[in-house]
């Protein structure tokens, strides 16, 4: 078969992650080894139906970037900071004692030379961030104390890659030849970090006011376009210093981890990295060269039960020193317990410079990719056997100091104009929070000059409320005076988060009644409170009291309510609604009178304030209260 034609393999990459993904969930193996088994098969090394897909797993790392990227945005700067330990003390020591156990086997067991073994484990050291967040996230395990401390570890490793990658070179078995125009140690150290305070300083001065710029043209596809530009252009940097492309993306998502536009960046670039991190999975299951396994199928299982041994004993090891609770300790270490694809990374590059020999690159690929397709496995084992005997209820996310929660806010504001702002400034006056999404770039530009944090996004989407926090919200306020928008969002919401108690601003009685027919139970009219307080300070002025006023007016709303409710049935039957609109005009106005004659209204002086009320010039103004 021809592997030439993009559409054609397009075609079969697609096909194969549709039927294999939903037969592996299905069987609760989870999507990732649907995608490695998937990729197998269809590899050159199997049925053959794609050639060389070296290319496409280049391509598809990018997917690991995207994911970072996204985990940057959740990490604002001061909780990455809080992460501190588990990044650099964690992590450091598993790097340095897998490496150095991986190097002393080399050495004992296949008499590698020691420039050799230290090459394989430096390699074998790192696990593999794209297998381990995406299978920790579909199964609810991220946010637990292992899966945080998982996490902290892969985030350590992929700054390794920096100082490895300057390493490699210097454990090269020949010398190689340099080109005059490469960079000097000390002028590439310099580059880096350059590089990286650009990023820092381009992303807090740069980036947020190019995005209020692109939002203001009010063409949703360029902002898209520019929140992919961002990432590519991260991405770029460090490849241009062949440096993790993941790295320079996880720092431009944590400088943006505090931007008004968090949300719908989220919401943008997550179909992305779903897309190319399953052709990510693809391309490694067919780098698995099954005519390799055949041949040493003992060699190969071999070092896979040695290579999960070692490093879930390290790992295991340090759950204990860190603290652990048990159960959590058993997940931290068998999540990691593989090489990553980064590895791959580090292979082509020490075979360019000579650090490896061809016979070992080739078993090293085989291994890294066995030790990744077993990763899931590994998982299931934990999910049916060991978490049932230290949880006997639902996982609950880690709340220690060192792993900050990110779960958003109870309350989700939509729309932040004159209406919302008021029920938001109550909210956290009375110390609840709240997360503000408003669509309109003006008034997000107005809001954020008086230091209201809001962010832009529009409601409608469900990807963009899934990115504000409403799985774990409890209560959605819905401001909006546009009839067709706020009954959009209405569906979306009981759709997708059926757990959401909806308060609605309704423009109007139509708009109430389309609400009401949506299902919507709190509803509230956002001129009757106003109104009514107009109607009394009139009524004082013409000589009611001010009690006397302001029950005239509760007795109004409370009328007008129960005859909207009345109403709700005839609202679409215009010529119906308007005689019995008559009807109820009638009741009410009789009713007032017959409480204007009430003979104990007499004994209403007591809510009035005399004569200081009278002096104040204020209707409804009562000194002292």
């Amino acid at each position: 078969m021809p592997h030439d034609n993009f559409l054609l393999q397009t075609v079969i990459f697609l096909a194969a992650a549709v039927i294999s993904v939903p037969l592996a969930k299905r069987l609760g193996f989870g999507s990732v080894l649907g995608y490695l088994v998937a990729g197998v098969l269809i590899g050159p090394h199997a049925f053959g139906l794609v050639g060389d897909t070296s290319d496409e797993l280049h391509f598809a790392e990018f997917g690991v970037a995207l994911m970072l990227f996204l985990i940057g945005l959740e990490l604002q700067p001061k909780k990455l900071w809080a992460l501190r330990g588990a990044i650099f003390g964690t992590g450091g020591a598993q790097v340095l004692l897998t490496a150095g156990a991986v190097c002393g086997l080399a050495i004992a067991l296949f008499d590698f030379s020691w420039r050799t073994a230290t090459a394989v484990g430096l390699i074998l050291a790192l696990s593999s961030t794209a297998i381990v967040l995406q299978s920790l996230s579909e199964k609810n395990l991220l946010k637990t104390e292992g899966g945080r401390n998982a996490f902290s570890v892969l985030l350590f490793q992929d700054i390794a890659v920096i100082p490895i990658l300057a390493l490699l070179p210097l454990l090269a078995t020949v010398e190689v030849a340099t080109d005059p125009d490469d960079l000097q140690g000390w002028a590439y150290a310099l580059a880096v970090l350059g590089s990286i305070m650009a990023l820092i300083l381009a992303g807090r001065y740069l980036l947020t006011p190019l995005l209020r710029i692109v939002v203001g043209t009010r063409t949703r596809e360029l902002f898209t376009a520019c929140s992919l530009l961002i990432v590519l252009s991260a991405a770029a940097l460090m490849s241009w210093l062949e440096l993790s492309p993941a790295l320079g993306t996880f720092i431009a998502g944590v400088v943006l981890a505090e931007s008004e536009f968090r949300h719908e960046l989220e919401a943008d670039i997550e179909p992305f990295k779903g897309l190319l991190l399953g052709l990510f999975f693809l391309a490694v299951g067919a780098t698995l060269d099954l005519a390799l396994v055949m041949q040493k199928p003992l060699l190969l299982l071999g070092l896979l039960a040695l290579l999960v041994l070692v490093k879930f004993g390290i790992l295991f090891a340090l759950a204990r020193v860190r603290g652990m609770a048990k159960g959590e300790d058993w997940l931290f270490a068998l999540s990691l317990a593989q090489a990553g694809e980064f590895g791959f990374v580090l292979l082509a590059y020490a075979s360019q410079n000579h650090v490896l020999p061809a016979e070992v690159s080739s078993v090293l690929i085989a291994l890294i990719a066995l030790s990744m397709a077993f990763t899931p496995l590994l998982l299931l084992a934990y999910e049916q056997l060991i978490q049932p005997r230290f949880f006997s209820g639902p996982r609950q996310p880690d709340i220690t100091d060192s792993a900050p929660q990110d779960d958003g806010s109870p309350v989700i504001i939509i729309g932040y104009g004159r209406y919302g702002q008021i029920s938001g400034r109550l909210l956290n006056a009375c110390g609840f929070e709240t997360t503000l999404l408003e669509h309109n770039a003006e008034q997000l530009e107005l809001v954020r000059r008086y230091g209201i944090k809001a962010y832009y996004g529009d409601a409608s989407r469900e990807d963009l409320l899934h990115a504000a926090g409403a799985d774990n919200a409890k209560i959605v306020i819905l401001t909006l005076s546009d009839q067709a928008a706020s009954l959009e969002i209405v569906s979306r919401i009981q759709k997708y988060f059926p757990h959401l108690t909806i308060l609605a601003r309704a423009r109007n009685r139509m708009h109430q009644y389309a609400l009401m027919e949506a299902g919507v139970k709190y509803i509230y009219r956002e001129t009757i409170d106003s109104a009514l307080e107009i109607g009394a300070g009139a009524l004082q002025l013409l000589g009611l009291s001010y009690h006397q006023a302001h029950r005239a007016a509760r007795k109004f709303k409370q009328h007008d309510q129960r005859m909207l409710e009345s109403l709700f049935p005839y609202w679409r039957n215009e010529s119906q609604h308007a005689a019995k609109t008559k009807i109820y005009r009638e009741q009410l106005l009789q009713a007032l009178q017959e409480d204007r004659r009430d003979p104990d209204l007499h004994l209403d002086h007591h809510w009035d304030t005399g004569e200081k009320a009278k002096d104040s010039g204020e209707p409804g103004v009562k000194p002292g209260l």
